[in-house]
């Protein structure tokens, strides 16, 4: 008799475990949503040391959000257009707030319509990530333009680099750049490599892990100098790629022009 009562047990218990899963990438989603509010706030109550790191916060728990929805099986369209509106919040609105607030309010209105350019390109950048993220033609190595959390994270660097901000519409002037420079970024054709291809299993793992075990430690030592050389490193990651590529491609032109000349001449003797 007590069989069928435990069925029906154990069956509303799959149904909520089912549940708790679904939701779990939703909570780091929310989690990063809130980040980029709580940066908002702070940035408008002028203290830029505490609002920057949110936003480095809300991209670890963007990195989290897709990872275990594809772990577990719980990829959804719902999830897909949630988490799209909280990177608006936390990767457009956010950072453009923090950076007005910290060095572009000097500038007026120039510097209001510089923030709304970053939230603008912040929105581009999404949607059309959405729509390559369908096509099966997409490379998985690369990014086609910057990625918003990457974006985002220029102007937080620098923010908890030096927190004081500028009050002089001189010295506001060159924070133009670092608005402009990574909103231009993430609508450019410009491929900047991702990680989600990386191989932890590969033969040199342990060189990684010992790298990464370095990097930790200077993270933790000199926390703001190494967040600015990641930010603005990745920034340059693409050209140097791309000045790389181009000089592997000469090579095998000089290569093949000395081996015709030497054919010519062997062939004149």
């Amino acid at each position: 008799m007590l069989t069928p009562l435990r069925r029906r047990t154990d069956a509303v218990r799959r149904r909520r475990f089912r549940r708790g899963v679904y939701l779990l990438p939703s909570m780091f989603t929310m989690a990063s949503m809130f980040c980029g509010y709580a940066c908002i706030v702070y940035a408008m109550r002028g203290e830029f040391a505490t609002a920057a790191p949110f936003i480095g916060w809300a991209i670890v728990a963007d990195m989290f959000d897709g990872r275990i929805a594809r772990m577990t099986g719980t990829e959804s369209e719902f999830g897909v257009e949630f988490d799209s509106m909280a990177d608006i919040i936390s990767f457009g609105i956010a950072p453009a707030i923090l950076s007005f607030a910290w060095g572009l309010a000097p500038l007026g209105r120039l510097g209001w319509a510089v923030g709304f350019v970053f939230v603008a390109a912040a929105a581009i950048r999404l949607a059309r990530f959405n729509i390559q993220t369908a096509s099966p033609s997409q490379d998985k190595r690369y990014f086609v333009g910057m990625p918003s959390p990457a974006a985002a994270g220029v102007p937080a660097a620098t923010v908890y680099f030096y927190p004081s901000g500028f009050n002089s519409y001189s010295e506001a002037l060159p924070v133009l750049a670092m608005v402009l420079i990574p909103a231009v970024l993430m609508v450019s054709t410009i491929r900047f490599r991702g990680f989600k291809t990386v191989n932890l299993q590969a033969r040199h793992s342990y060189a990684v892990l010992v790298l990464l075990a370095i990097g930790l430690a200077l993270l933790v030592a000199h926390t703001e100098i190494v967040l600015v050389v990641m930010a603005y490193g990745y920034l340059a990651s693409a050209f140097i790629e791309m000045g790389w590529h181009r000089f592997n491609k000469r090579q095998p032109d000089l290569e093949t022009t000395k081996d015709t000349k030497n054919t010519k001449e062997t062939k004149a003797l």
